[in-house]
């Protein structure tokens, strides 16, 4: 076991090597997903059995039968409220309970009433209660079709590839009990047990061996597969983790699409590998329609995708048109997941942002984060000790870089203990911590679910006296090698496991932690250096389920339980912050995740934009990359590129590996540090729409970067663009992502908008690619006409610093010269916004008077911070320009006006950020 770690050890250590793809499966090797691949369409053995249908008035139920072997199962229906549609298939009397995913749905959805439209011998027909939509059910063979008028929007199982693999005795065992109960079996169960002999078994249905490692599976064969077909759509989006653009491809010539949480390090681009998470959510988009399936199980799970028009050649398709082909367009997706049960949710939109509020409505929103997480990160693996720690938090003050948070990895530890600090190298961890908060900024240190197995050690004497470890087949606690060597794995699943890991939190039990310290939850796939595919055994044991059955949702409960620990150290006051490396769905409540240990090299830096773009489409807004890339050591061209497309994604941190140069920002001579400066310091001057952006996804779901398509849905030029983006509705940013790059060429959408360029104020107009020339101090962002956006232009060391600073608002106007925008202040930290402590004001700019008004007037909140300054684009000059207070004073304000970019700046107007005023250009 020892040779296994070091040599692993000696792999990721030297971070020379790219992914070794031989560690982790393809299709044909996971047995389910061969035998399921294998099945053909068109052949569907399954049939709904008509008179066993019951419809109360929240849900249709009825047997399927598969005709093959006269195993039945049990189909329900839900019409949800929402415009959402439910379908849920289990066997009708499994052997044994078959896994639901628990906890992922914030509550059971509200459920609204079906009524029976028609039928007959042939199917049944429902009505969804929106718009004349309804759900036609076929009997033979069992389809289900989803139409809004003449329109199909979504078939189920159109190509008949349907399969549930019944739990079933083995047959050596089979034969003893069928022995001893022959006398009492009828003839009926003679003829169905006869039918379930005819099917064969197969390689890996009782046993799989990948590598050296041996997969007993004393279950059997349990895989489910059902297919979807979307006609009048070429677009599929989500199903992350996977390092691809963000349209996803399809399937045919390949592997499916992988959702299996691993530890892939240094992982190859453009390809369907699984990666760190899984959320088994897909959007379907058209330029009359945005539809989403949220397949909700957390076994391991492949998806294929095929298109009818993903063969045709550019010249093909231009026949089909002016030949006037009757083919419409349509992707075909199917799901195949190890075990478990079918239980899936239809969204129907129909806009984008329906879609987003669909989800949110199942599975959460993006938790609210302090305002500091959206400001900038220091990291490495690792700073050393405490005078490393101060030595790079005053060399920030010295290059005037602001900062907020110092990260600490595993060597901060007493040897890979987690809770506890090196004696020698950390021996005064709240003096350390007093100094970083004296200065208003923050610590993040590493916690992983990998526990040291060390009877003098604390944290691992409680879980296994506690029984909270995970087990292996055997009813042991299940061990495995990770960076503390043999380590046990506490089973998160448990909530009285969550609970204690909770109560670790404490400042009276975490010794050295202080509320300035926050949490990084890494290695939660869970990674197992020496297990089948660096993860654990499937058959390892969680209570009544093994491994296999809630193998991708383990990582969402560690982040579940740490973020629960920050909460309640403050006694329930201040938001947490936690980020994460394995995912599922519903983990956006929670906290923050990052891509993994990606590289130093251009493409890795190009596909941070589409991996984070895939995440926000299904929830998880607070993404990011490691800046610089974890592995290799980035050109300084890379790392200022990297510094400049990171300042505009959600999570802003810098990273990278133990055995890399040292990176702190100014050691790359004066020139490359005042780009990088330049680059944080805008992330800070825009701290406030940030904020704003979160404030607004964390009550509409709706993503913070999002793609371009989700506010042009009808323009099919922004559908597969995944190397621009927009933060809100209002900012549009092309990252510069090519060596050497002179110019990038950026899509400006709407026909009838305009946009303006942040840093030179130029005005552009809509529906074109613009051609952008580009020096190595250049970030191409645009603001939106018609928009207000606000910012704080006084930088400081930390945003904490920034908190009472004034306003500038950026006033875009569109071509009817007018402009809205909001503005949303709270403590920054606490979850008094809940109790209404905030403020939040609409501004808007039309007939030339700009003004701030209440949102929440039942809300209260005060703020020192007052409007500095207004910087309006696209403007006329004035004659005079007269602010109007609550009070009913007015008072003339200072203003200057460049008339040849059309800008006109008003100095100092000076009223509170948070009070009612009006501002009249004359």
């Amino acid at each position: 076991m020892a040779t296994v770690l070091v040599l692993w050890l000696a792999v990721y250590l030297s971070g020379t090597l790219a992914v070794d793809k031989g560690n982790f499966k393809t299709c044909d090797q996971s047995a389910f997903c061969k035998r399921q691949r294998a099945l053909k369409p068109g052949e569907s053995p399954y049939r709904a059995l008509l008179e066993t249908m019951e419809l109360t008035k929240t849900r249709l139920t009825l047997q399927l039968t598969n005709d093959n072997n006269k195993v039945r199962l049990l189909l329900e229906l839900y019409r949800l409220q929402g415009n959402m549609t439910r379908v849920k298939i289990n066997e009708l009397k499994p052997l044994k309970p078959r896994y639901e995913v628990p906890d992922v749905l914030i509550r059971e959805p509200p459920t609204e009433p079906l009524s029976l439209l028609s039928q007959d011998e042939n199917g049944v027909v429902l009505s969804l209660g929106v718009e004349s939509q309804r759900v036609i059910v076929s009997a033979r063979p069992f389809r289900l079709d989803i139409m809004e008028g003449r329109e199909v929007l979504m078939s189920l199982n159109s190509r008949g590839l349907l399969a549930f693999e019944h739990l079933r005795m083995r047959k050596d065992t089979q034969a003893e009990s069928e022995g001893e109960k022959k006398d009492e079996a009828d003839s009926a169960n003679q003829a169905e047990k006869a039918k379930e002999e005819e099917e064969k078994d197969e390689d890996g249905m009782w046993e799989e061996t990948f590598k050296s490692h041996s997969d007993g599976k004393p279950n059997g064969p349990s895989a489910i597969s059902l297919d979807f077909s979307w006609p009048g759509v070429e677009h599929v989006y989500g199903i992350p983790e996977h390092a691809d653009t963000l349209r996803l491809k399809t399937t045919d010539n390949g592997d499916p699409y992988r959702l299996y949480n691993l530890d892939v390090f240094q992982y190859e681009l453009y390809n369907p590998m699984a990666l760190y998470g899984a959320v088994p959510v897909m959007l379907a988009h058209s330029a009359q329609r945005t539809t989403g399936i949220f397949w909700l199980n957390a076994a391991e799970t492949w998806v294929d995708i095929s298109s009818n028009t993903a063969g045709k050649t550019v010249f093909g398709k231009m026949l089909d048109y002016v030949q006037g082909s009757s083919e419409t367009p349509q992707t075909d997706v199917r799901w195949i997941s190890e075990s478990g049960i079918i239980d899936v949710f239809i969204m129907l939109g129909p806009t984008p942002k329906d879609i987003f509020s669909q989800y949110a409505s199942l599975t959460g929103t993006q938790s609210f984060p302090p305002l500091a997480a959206l400001a900038y990160h220091q990291c490495r693996w690792n700073y050393n000790d405490q005078e490393d720690v101060q030595t790079v938090d005053a060399g920030f003050d010295e290059h005037d870089i602001p900062y907020d948070f110092i990260w600490l990895d595993i060597e901060h530890t007493d040897g890979k203990r987690y809770f506890t600090w090196d004696q020698h190298k950390f021996a005064t961890p709240k003096e350390m911590l007093q100094g970083l908060m004296d200065k208003k900024r923050k610590m993040v240190a590493i916690v992983d679910p990998h526990i040291k197995v060390d009877s003098n050690y604390k944290i691992h004497n409680e879980i296994r006296s506690r029984g909270f470890y995970v087990k292996n087949k055997d009813g042991g606690d299940y061990e495995g090698w990770c960076w503390p060597g043999s380590a046990g794995y506490p089973d998160f699943t448990r909530a009285d496991m969550r609970d204690w890991w909770a109560s670790q939190f404490a400042y009276d039990q975490y010794e050295g932690s202080m509320e300035n310290l926050y949490t990084w939850n890494d290695m939660n796939e869970p990674s197992v250096f020496n297990g089948p595919e660096v993860t654990m055994h499937k058959d390892a044991v969680h209570g009544a389920w093994e491994h296999r059955d809630v193998h991708n949702i383990y990582g969402f409960y560690v982040q579940m339980a740490t973020a629960e620990g920050l909460i309640q150290r403050s006694g329930g006051v201040e938001r947490p912050f936690v980020l994460t490396r394995a995912f599922f769905a519903g983990s956006q409540r929670y906290g923050a995740v990052w891509t993994g240990d990606n590289a130093a090299e251009w493409d890795h830096l190009k596909i941070s934009i589409p991996m984070c773009l895939s995440l926000g489409l299904v929830g998880i807004s607070f993404c990011g990359a490691d800046v610089g890339g974890f592995f290799k050591t980035p050109s300084t061209e890379l790392l200022v590129r990297w510094y400049q497309t990171g300042a505009y994604q959600p999570f802003f941190r810098a990273h990278a590996h133990l055995d890399t140069p040292r990176r702190e920002p100014w050691l790359f001579g004066p020139e490359n540090t005042a780009l990088i400066r330049e680059a944080v310091r805008q992330r800070y001057t825009l701290l406030p729409y940030w904020y704003q952006q979160f404030y607004n996804t964390h009550h509409t779901g709706e993503p913070v970067m999002r793609p371009l398509w989700v506010e042009y849905p009808q323009d099919p030029a922004t559908f597969a663009l995944d190397d621009e983006f927009l933060i809100g509705r209002d900012l549009l940013v092309h990252p510069v992502t090519e060596e050497g790059a002179r110019g990038v060429t950026a899509y400006l959408p709407g026909k009838d908008e305009v946009w303006f360029d942040v840093h030179t104020f130029q005005k552009h107009n809509g529906a074109q690619n613009l051609y952008i020339p580009v020096t190595m101090s250049s970030i191409p962002v645009f603001q939106r006409g018609g928009s207000i956006i606000p910012r704080k232009l006084r930088v400081r060391r930390s945003s904490t610093c920034m908190e009472h600073d004034p306003y500038t608002l950026h006033v875009a106007l569109n071509l009817q010269r007018a402009a809205v925008g909001e503005l949303y202040i709270d403590d920054g930290h606490t979850f008094n916004y809940d109790k209404k402590e905030f403020i939040y004001r609409r501004l808007s700019f039309a007939n030339n008077i700009l003004s701030s008004v209440n949102l929440a007037p039942d809300a209260q909140f005060s703020t020192r911070s007052w409007i500095e300054r207004i910087v309006i684009l696209g403007a006329s000059k004035p004659s005079k320009v007269t602010l109007k207070t609550p009070d009913g004073q007015e008072s003339q304000v200072e203003f200057d006006f460049d008339s040849s970019m059309s800008v006109l700046t008003l100095r100092k107007p000076g009223m509170n950020a948070g009070v009612d005023w009006t501002i009249a250009l004359e």
